[in-house]
């Protein structure tokens, strides 16, 4: 299974250089600037391109100002917003999209929850589609309800994946926000056939592997039995990323090792 970093590429590549990570995880706001003219995405290519690591995913799909729920949703602008975003996802070489956008799916006080739902599965299929032309994935990713209201639990997750039957839209695991739910690596056993990507940060305060101890081994042993070998992004805080990345590869490779990775 391969470790990435939730990152900016170009502004750390002091520090990515010399680690050994596999590949970086980009944000799809800041990197692939979907409302943005061409003249200012010019340069992304050719930084992906020159990237130390490889850059194959981003995160941070839709601002939350951008509601894909509630009474005001704007389908024409999100559409054209994930036309670009995936089209130009796709020619810096990045083939997954982590649709989390808490912001955006928060569901309004007031509002019906099955409605948002239906909602959100019904844009599912339409980012689908536009997923299919441009070769990227989305993935699903269930937050922590302190985070978000709508999605929380892999079970919520995959439902919605399920609904879609489409293999452009895949499931992603965030330990962090399992553990934050109180999810135990059962959900993986579960529903481990979907996954496409996944998360990992100590659940206390977001803190990079080996800084507070926690213990992945019963997750990570839930990713191996359901046979997931893909991606593994460190989507975390470093005190200081140049002295703690290392460490924190190290202490979740080693986890990995004892896993059965």
């Amino acid at each position: 299974m391969q470790i990435g970093l939730c990152t900016n590429a170009a502004a750390n590549a002091h520090v990515l250089a010399p680690s050994s990570l596999d590949y970086i995880e980009e944000n799809v706001q800041s990197f692939l600037k979907p409302e943005s003219p061409d003249s200012e995405f010019a340069d992304r290519r050719a930084r992906a391109a020159d990237a130390i690591k490889p850059v194959v995913a981003a995160n941070c799909f839709l601002p939350a100002a951008l509601k894909c729920v509630g009474p005001v949703v704007d389908r024409s602008r999100l559409l054209t917003y994930a036309e670009c975003a995936f089209q130009r996802a796709s020619i810096c070489g990045i083939d997954t999209i982590v649709f989390g956008s808490g912001g955006s799916r928060q569901v309004p006080e007031g509002f019906s929850a099955a409605t948002a739902f239906d909602q959100y599965v019904a844009l599912l299929r339409d980012l689908a589609a536009i997923a299919q032309r441009h070769r990227v994935t989305v993935v699903v990713e269930p937050l922590n309800r302190g985070e978000c209201n709508l999605i929380n639990t892999i079970a919520e997750g995959a439902d919605a994946v399920r609904q879609v039957g489409d293999a452009r839209v895949r499931l992603l695991a965030d330990i962090f926000h399992m553990m934050r739910n109180g999810e135990g690596p059962e959900a993986i056993l579960a529903h481990g056939d979907l996954l496409s990507h996944a998360h990992i940060a100590e659940v206390e305060s977001r803190t990079a592997p080996g800084t507070k101890g926690d213990d992945f081994r019963p997750f990570l042993r839930a990713l191996r039995s359901v046979g997931y070998d893909r991606r593994l992004s460190l989507e975390c805080g470093f005190g200081d990323l140049a002295a703690d990345l290392q460490r924190a590869v190290s202490t979740l490779r080693d986890q990995m090792r004892d896993s059965g990775f």
